[in-house]
């Protein structure tokens, strides 16, 4: 929850220093920025933001009740997320030469093109090898030892549905990529990616289709190694960050730029590439470097909008999030939870008795009017091991997405299936909850069947997106429906339980499977070696 103070003055994104205090805490920005969010839509409720005494275990509340506040008032949604982003712009600071200065102000003379350079960056250019698309269809997604394709990935699409793994808008979405092969060459846009190397990014997928990719992240000679095998084998073009050569020196030890030491420099060097540019928010860290992060991104992504109508922004939501779900969806998971066995209503009623009703909450406890004819649920899927630094780092993409799609900016933002990462897994209770999530009707994926998935609905949302900015363009019935359409939430939306109220139940299952089957596999090689001797007699 802290940042140290160095000895050193410290240099870029830095969160304000307290009067007094010997280190730089997020937790007083974060209530400042959810409050300030929350203030258009219910006074009361910014107001208990600031007094809450248990931030941390109660947070999940508060950021619920932005998602519920907004559901219910459709007219201020948009408003609410561009007070809670001035806020963070206001509240975050910019750190150079001993010297703070707000964000805000900072991005101003980024737009101005005044800020100092620190990193003055050229640009790299790799080209892949191939010189055409795959032959076939272009999207292939790997699924269980399998290339889903044409037919078969429009049907997975459809039973994926029909479970309650995926909306039945992200099926769609699928399908018309099945549909319209030539969306795939992408060689008329521009794609940024922030983050370019991480794990779950669309890189691998984006270097087959013949994308224009400027690719940005820390300067680590072994990422961009990565980056260049990536490119070698593919189709594309990717633009690298490089400082000025030096003699000797291979580019890869020169190469990337780190977003929050080197704003000014990334800043900069992105206005080589004229616009429109499509901007992808990927980068990702552990505690509040996340939130940092977070704006950092923003910030590029705030630019970009400013600096031409067209540009379109992209972001990959987390399923252990808050989010207002169409009806049918909480009907699913209200029915669940409804129809469960009788054993398992008496077990939780003799559960919730001893310990106050804090285990197997229902996952949807009631609709809310969303309009004048329509209504819709809110499902907390937030875990608390994950913090309210990321919490608020992914709200931030949710408020920027809001703001810039009803300032006519195309916007791809879908929820993204829970992923067996390295960064997920690194947290332990939700890598055991992974291990026996689908006895809960959650299906985790593999990072190479999220990242084709996502690459393919950004793509989707690429070529459709131009048709929602247009005139004659439908509006959306409610501002958050932006969020919930084309999500992979992994059945978090669908399940009975509350995902919070269930997880200390199903790590323990999930950590039982894990031993069970460690033992399993320290059986098998001892019972080889007793067979072994037997197959050397008959031989």
């Amino acid at each position: 929850m802290t940042q140290p103070t160095a000895t050193t003055p410290l240099q870029g994104l830095v969160f304000p220093a307290t009067k007094g205090a010997a280190q730089r805490r997020s937790t007083p920005t974060v209530k400042q920025v959810l409050a300030a969010a929350l203030a258009p839509l219910d006074a009361d409720a910014a107001s208990q933001v600031q007094g809450e005494k248990q931030w941390r275990t109660h947070y999940p509340r508060h950021f619920k009740r932005w998602v519920e506040g907004a559901l219910r008032q459709p007219g201020t949604a948009v408003a609410s997320a561009q007070a809670g982003l001035d806020a963070a712009m206001k509240a975050l600071c910019w750190s150079a030469d001993g010297q703070d200065m707000p964000l805000r102000e900072a991005l101003d003379q980024f737009k101005a093109g005044s800020a100092p350079l620190s990193r003055p960056l050229q640009t790299h250019t790799l080209a892949g090898n191939r010189s055409t698309l795959d032959t076939g269809h272009p999207l292939a997604i790997p699924y269980k030892g399998r290339l889903l394709t044409g037919s078969a990935l429009a049907e997975q699409a459809r039973a994926w549905a029909v479970r309650g793994i995926i909306e039945s808008s992200a099926a769609q979405a699928l399908i018309d990529c099945v549909d319209n092969p030539q969306w795939f060459d992408l060689s008329d846009r521009t794609l940024v990616l922030l983050g370019a190397g991480s794990e779950a990014g669309p890189l691998k997928m984006l270097s087959r289709w013949r994308a224009n990719i400027v690719a940005i992240d820390l300067p680590r000679p072994d990422v961009w190694a990565r980056i260049a095998s990536i490119a070698e084998r593919g189709n594309a073009v990717i633009h690298v960050p490089v400082t000025q050569a030096e003699a000797h020196t291979p580019w890869t030890e020169r190469a990337g730029a780190d977003l929050l030491t080197h704003l000014p420099d990334i800043a900069h060097w992105l206005r080589s590439f004229k616009g429109p540019l499509d901007v992808a928010a990927h980068c990702y860290a552990d505690g509040e470097r996340h939130l940092r992060l977070a704006a950092a991104m923003d910030a590029l992504q705030a630019l970009a909008c400013h600096e031409h109508p067209q540009s379109t922004l992209a972001f990959l939501a987390t399923p252990t999030d808050v989010y207002a779900v169409p009806q049918h969806t909480a009907a699913t998971s209200m029915a669940r939870f409804r129809d469960r066995p009788l054993l398992s209503k008496l077990l939780q009623q003799g559960l919730s008795m001893v310990t106050g009703a804090r285990f197997f909450k229902p996952n949807v406890e009631a609709m809310v009017p969303k309009g004048a004819n329509a209504k819709s649920a809110v499902v907390d899927s937030l875990v608390i091991q994950q913090g309210p630094n990321y919490a608020l780092a992914k709200r931030l993409q949710q408020w920027r997405a809001l703001v810039a799609r009803a300032a006519g900016h195309p916007v791809s933002i879908n929820v993204a299936p829970p992923t067996e990462t390295s960064s997920v897994l690194s947290n332990r209770a939700i890598a055991a909850g992974y291990q026996a999530a689908d006895v809960f009707g959650v299906e985790v994926f593999q990072p190479e069947t999220t990242t084709a998935l996502m690459a393919a609905l950004w793509v989707h949302d690429l070529r459709r997106g131009a048709e929602q900015t247009t005139p004659d363009a439908v509006a959306p019935a409610h501002p958050l429906d932006l969020i919930s359409q084309g999500a992979c939430h992994g059945g978090f939306w669908t399940v009975s339980y509350c995902p919070r109220t269930a997880l200390p139940f199903v790590a323990v299952l999930g950590l039982l499977r894990a031993s069970w089957a460690a033992i399993k596999r320290s059986i098998k090689p001892t019972r080889n070696a007793r067979q072994q001797p037997k197959l050397l007699r008959a031989e």
